[in-house]
């Protein structure tokens, strides 16, 4: 065996050899980058618009005094809830019992006057067909007795006048609703000429919403329905939701009452008037609040979620496509309107096709994909 002493020399190159050929000195091969799509499809999107406004009460009536006098007592508590009818002020009424006394008496001279003014007629009108008295004493009789019934009327007319100022010291509530603070107390002289201001009453269920809309927005919303590019909501158009001043949804929904035909030259608004029931009695007069308005809907449009959404350089919105070969491109949308945290794209898009919604990052038209998963399409808001 003289060969083998010169054959272990080489044994040490053979390993190496071996260590720089085995697979783990190979270079690892770059992992397919993973998404997440979303199939779109065309859908009738219901617009909606966000407006600023302010509570109104459904009815303000302010209590006021009708006659002089002096305020004898305060019959309800003040912020209470009143009902129509019921008495909230008593001013001094003796003077007013007096005044009606007086017309009372005087309607009754008047009565007896006219009583025997009714006689006398009736007897020259037997006299006269006997030419037992003159022409001018009958005419004079007949004078008598239509002014004596001027009388009777001209004192039931102050008999009347003296009974409704006499009423009017007992002041009660126009309507029913929630009572202010009082602006008299008792002992405090109030004027019918100046009408006194005695207190304030506000009907505060339903309640009214006065909203603010610009006038450009309100002509871009009716040349689009004009267009047929958006279409009226049916029976849903003028629902109304409310925002409150801390964020919160309100319970219950509104309904558009009207628009307003006359800008404010100061704001260039119009005013919508929206009505809330408020059974809860959350909602209070003077309050700031948010409204969402229907406006009408998109036929044939299609939501995105707004992650998936992103601008060029140029500042066009861009989307990402996963096509049929599982390949990223790039497409430009027309996306200009944001609705819950979806981008509505109006066109650029084809029903069917595979939204990008996450994995975006670093991602490069043509580059490869691997598809994760593929939720179902998100519903549309309804209001």
């Amino acid at each position: 065996m003289p060969s083998l002493p010169r054959l272990r020399p080489l044994a040490p190159v053979c390993l190496l050899t071996l260590a720089a050929c085995s697979p783990a000195s190979k270079p690892v091969a770059s992992a397919t980058p993973e998404v997440t799509v979303l199939t779109v499809h065309q859908s009738t999107v219901p617009l909606t618009v966000e407006l600023p406004g302010r509570t109104a009460p459904f009815l303000i009536a302010e209590v006021r005094a009708r006659v002089d006098g002096v305020v004898l007592k305060r019959s309800f508590t003040e912020g209470s809830d009143v009902r129509a009818g019921q008495a909230l002020y008593q001013i001094d009424a003796a003077p007013y019992r007096a005044t009606l006394a007086s017309a009372q008496a005087q309607l009754q001279r008047a009565q007896a006057n006219l009583v025997s003014n009714n006689a006398q007629l009736e007897r020259y009108q037997v006299l006269i067909k006997g030419n037992a008295v003159s022409k001018q004493a009958y005419d004079n009789a007949l004078a008598a007795q239509l002014q004596a019934a001027a009388d009777v009327a001209a004192a039931r007319a102050a008999v009347t006048s003296a009974s409704i100022n006499l009423a009017y010291t007992n002041v009660t509530a126009p309507i029913a609703g929630r009572s202010s603070v009082s602006q008299v107390t008792q002992g405090a002289y109030v004027q019918g000429g100046a009408a006194t201001l005695l207190t304030t009453v506000q009907q505060i269920d339903p309640m009214y919403v006065d909203l603010q809309q610009s006038s450009a927005e309100g002509l871009a919303l009716r040349r689009q329905l004009t267009e047929g590019s958006l279409a009226r909501g049916g029976p849903e158009q003028a629902g109304v939701m409310l925002k409150l001043e801390d964020g919160s949804l309100y319970a219950h929904k509104g309904t558009l009452e009207f628009s307003g035909v006359t800008v404010n030259q100061a704001t260039g608004s119009v005013t919508l008037r929206a009505r809330f029931p408020n059974p809860q009695h959350l909602l209070l007069p003077g309050m700031f609040v948010r409204a969402e308005v229907n406006q009408g809907v998109r036929p044939g449009a299609m939501l995105v979620p707004a992650p998936a959404v992103t601008r060029n350089p140029q500042g066009e919105a861009t989307v990402m496509l996963v096509d049929a070969n599982n390949k990223a491109q790039q497409r430009t949308v027309v996306a200009a309107t944001l609705l819950r945290g979806q981008w509505l794209v109006e066109s650029g898009l084809k029903d069917g096709e595979r939204v990008i919604v996450s994995g975006i990052q670093k991602l490069k038209p043509g580059s490869a994909v691997k598809v994760l998963q593929q939720p179902a399409a998100p519903a549309v808001a309804q209001n």
